[in-house]
C-alpha cells in the first residue's frame, strides 16, 4: 500500500500545484487512499520532495531537482508497483508477456513505460495482462530482469 501511496503522490505534484501536506491528503483521499498528516509526512520525506516556487508566489512540493536521483525515487515506487502487481512473465516472440492482479495491468504498464528502457517499443495493457514489445529478441533477458526486479537491475548497469 505504501508503495502504490508514494506513486500516487508523485503522480499528484507531477500533475497539480499542491501546497499543503493537507492538500495533498485531500488529493490522496480523493483516489481513495486513507492516510494521516504523520504518514504523509513520512511519504515527503521518503521521496525526497521539496518546496519550490509556484505560481504567484505560492510554493509547491516537487520531485527532487537531480534527474538521477528523482529517477531513483520513481523507480523505486516502480518496483513495489511491478512487485505487487505481476502474477507471471513469459516470452512470445519478441513479446514480453506479463499476467497480473486483476485490474492493475495498466498501472504496472505505465510504471513499465516510465522506466524508459531503450529496449521496449511499448506497452499495451488490458484488465490483467500486459504485451511489452521488446525492439530485439537479445534483449529479452535484461528487459525481463529489469520488469521482475528493477533496482536489482539498475544496480547491475
Amino acid at each position: 500500500m505504501k508503495d502504490k501511496r508514494q506513486q500516487k503522490i508523485i503522480e499528484i505534484i507531477s500533475s497539480q500545484d499542491v501546497e499543503t501536506q493537507d492538500e495533498l491528503i485531500k488529493h490522496l483521499s480523493d483516489a481513495g487512499f486513507t492516510t494521516t498528516q504523520a504518514t504523509v509526512s513520512r511519504d515527503i520525506r521518503a521521496l525526497k520532495l521539496r518546496k519550490v516556487a509556484g505560481e504567484i508566489g505560492h510554493q509547491k512540493y516537487a520531485l527532487p531537482e537531480d534527474r538521477s536521483l528523482r529517477f531513483r525515487v520513481e523507480k523505486e515506487s516502480y518496483r513495489g508497483i511491478l512487485t505487487n502487481a505481476i502474477l507471471s512473465v513469459d516470452r512470445a516472440g519478441n513479446l514480453v508477456v506479463l499476467k497480473t492482479i486483476s485490474g492493475v495491468a495498466m498501472a504496472a504498464a505505465a510504471a513499465i513505460d516510465a522506466m524508459e528502457m531503450d529496449e521496449i517499443a511499448g506497452c499495451i495493457a488490458g484488465d490483467d495482462t500486459i504485451f511489452v514489445a521488446v525492439k530485439s529478441v537479445e534483449d529479452m533477458d535484461r528487459v525481463i530482469r529489469e520488469i521482475e526486479s528493477p533496482s536489482d537491475a539498475q544496480e547491475e548497469e
